[in-house]
């Protein structure tokens, strides 16, 4: 009787082991992207494995390649990122090769999971450019606005993007009215950008609402070539200041103390032509932080502009931390930016600014 106990009871405990392991199994299915939703962000969704590529149905291989020479699911990117399905689950891979896309492309919020991967181990990177100003009348007759020159606007969730360069051609001077150009806008709730170039003048990058990583991109412009209402982390990336006499690297709009939100520039490069300003309070509340960054001599010695609102004094957070270089000195800088602590930094230093640990897998 005993002997029979003892064998059921280890019938029971091989039966409880086999399903958990098919439990097991079929989450890890899920977060693999087959059976199931993966709410992050990883190294594989920013690569393509190029030796096993080929021209299938791009609804059977979730990568749709973009050729503007014809050899492809699509001659434009617009056109591809019009495959990817409304509520898509899935990741889709967007691999575009080498060239110039003149076009204006929109992902919608409609379409989340998409990657769009320049392809690797070319001298030329495939660049999408358009070149609306602010000025230029929409279809309505009205002028576009800021918001629509983007040549490149994502609002799509989990959006990612590599190799590739997003370029606003438009020629500003600083200071001109209805110049403005976005080369790209950014909305979405969570997005990484690695290795991408930015390219504008005046309003390169609307990094506009959202929480979103910059690794290892190269931004330039003139004026304001990062701003928004984000919380963004910018991480080893390069700046690159065009101007022709003055301009600003960043214009943070935060409005007031209870919006979480700010730009974070963390072991970045600051060169270029001109004087530029580290930031802008382009709202009251403003918030920009630069911790362990290279400044060249381009920084205007004061550092930081109330955008002409006194008030704006009082309540922006401009703060700096541990950087270098001839642009770092802080003798002549405002009165009311800071020479953070390391306490004071250490919020701001690591993807946990963004919730990184909750969508992020690096």
């Amino acid at each position: 009787m005993m002997t029979m106990q003892l064998m059921s009871s280890g019938v029971v405990f091989l039966f409880v082991m086999v399903f958990l392991t098919w439990v097991h199994a079929v989450l890890a299915e899920g977060e693999n992207g087959h059976g199931g939703i993966r709410n992050y962000i990883s190294w594989e969704d920013l690569q393509v494995d190029e030796q096993r590529l080929t021209l299938k149905r791009h609804d059977d291989v979730r990568v749709i390649i973009v050729n503007k020479y014809g050899w492809g699911h699509s001659k434009t990117v617009q056109g591809a990122v019009d495959m990817v399905p409304d509520n898509n689950k899935h990741r889709v891979k967007i691999y575009i090769y080498p060239g110039v896309y003149r076009e204006k492309v929109r992902v919608p919020v409609s379409k989340p999971y998409v990657s769009f991967i320049g392809k690797r181990n070319q001298t030329a990177t495939p660049v999408i450019t358009w070149n609306s100003k602010s000025s230029d009348k929409g279809t309505n007759g009205q002028a576009l606005g800021t918001f629509d020159t983007a040549t490149v606007g994502v609002d799509s969730d989990y959006f990612c993007a590599s190799g590739v360069t997003f370029e606003n051609s438009v020629i500003a001077t600083a200071g001109v009215k209805g110049m403005q150009g976005v080369a790209l806008r950014v909305n979405s709730a969570r997005a990484m950008f690695y290795q991408v170039k930015i390219k504008g003048a005046q309003d390169s990058l609307l990094d506009n609402t959202g929480s979103h990583y910059f690794l290892k991109c190269h931004i330039l412009g003139k004026v304001d070539f990062i701003f928004g209402n984000a919380k963004s982390l910018y991480e080893n990336c390069l700046l690159e200041s065009i101007a022709d006499n003055f301009g600003a690297i960043a214009a943070h709009h935060r409005n007031s103390a209870t919006e979480d939100t700010g730009f974070s520039f963390v072991g970045c490069s600051i060169r270029g032509s001109g004087r530029v300003y580290l930031g802008r309070a382009w709202g009251n509340y403003s918030r920009i932080i630069y911790s362990k960054c290279t400044m060249d001599d381009i920084i205007i010695p004061e550092g930081w502009s109330d955008w002409n609102h006194s008030d704006r004094k009082k309540t922006a957070v401009f703060g700096e931390y541990e950087c270098n270089g001839k642009g770092a000195d802080r003798n002549k800088r405002t009165a009311w930016s800071k020479s953070f602590s390391y306490d004071e930094a250490v919020p701001f230093l690591q993807k946990s600014f963004i919730d990184g640990d909750q969508w992020l897998r690096l």
